[in-house]
């Protein structure tokens, strides 16, 4: 693996602690050595107040490094219209010092919003500085046939986006080639969700990277490289693997310090 001359980060996702709270999430972070957090705002009070985020950056010594917005399909109720989760959540990456945005794809069903994504997405990035990386998701199958759910589309590559956000476990939903994609987005690579997932039709994994069949430790090792992109990958590496079937004492830390494990090694970091 080749040596950089800057170090990318590894963040851990709130996500990755669901169903415990923010404080939980920077305490864990501290504790097993993350450069810093990714918040993804819920319906929880504590994940959309800057005040709160701030408070728990300063207690914990850890910087926010993304703000995932809410344009889940479960969140579709938090901050107001689609238009305004995406403004709120550039603003609240603004006051904690986050530099980047991870939205979704718009819904088909979103009418005017899903036309004008791309166009909305490129203005607040012009008005606020705030990088949106536009996320990677997957078919919805049923029955043996793929509904469309997404306009245009539930894979960014190809769309143009300035900026992506790719998901592996996303990618082994959707049976798409992480290591491929990775290699083809290049410089508009600016954030990572590192897990991992099987290629099963409709479920979402979110597994611990190296659990599932994802080409992870390849593209990160791409990643890694100091020419990647042409300059180098600008960006950040956020763990965001699912922890809900941890019952067992500190099983909960255990996935996320090998995950942890698993981006210093591939990125060149460790070992």
């Amino acid at each position: 693996m080749s040596e950089r001359t800057s170090r990318i980060p590894v963040a851990l996702s709130t996500s990755s602690i669901y169903p415990l709270g923010l404080d939980a999430g920077f305490a864990v972070a501290q504790d097993l050595g993350y450069d810093g957090m990714e918040v993804m705002v819920t319906h929880r009070a504590d994940t959309q107040q800057a005040r709160v985020i701030n408070d728990a950056v300063q207690r914990f010594g850890l910087p926010v490094m993304a703000i995932h917005a809410p344009t889940l399909l479960l969140t579709q109720q938090v901050w107001g219209t689609a238009d305004e989760k995406l403004w709120k959540s550039a603003r609240l990456a603004q006051d904690v010092g986050a530099s980047a945005v991870v939205a979704h794809p718009p819904f088909r069903w979103q009418g005017a919003y899903a036309v004008r994504f791309p166009e909305l997405v490129h203005q607040i990035e012009q008005e606020t500085g705030i990088m949106f990386g536009v996320e990677n998701m997957y078919p919805w199958r049923a029955g043996g046939r793929e509904a469309k759910m997404y306009l245009p589309h539930w894979n960014p590559v190809a769309y143009g986006y300035k900026h992506v956000t790719w998901d592996f476990s996303h990618a082994a939903t959707a049976e798409d080639d992480s290591y491929e994609a990775v290699k083809s987005l290049g410089s508009r690579l600016r954030h990572v969700h590192l897990t991992d997932g099987w290629s099963n039709g409709f479920k979402d994994d979110h597994l611990v990277p190296g659990h599932g069949n994802q080409r992870v430790a390849e593209a990160m090792e791409l990643l890694a490289e100091p020419d990647f992109g042409g300059t180098g990958f600008d960006g950040v590496v956020a763990v965001e693997v699912s922890t809900r079937s941890a019952r067992k004492v500190g099983e909960r830390e255990r996935m996320l310090a090998e995950s942890l494990s698993f981006a210093r090694y591939h990125l060149g970091q460790e070992g």
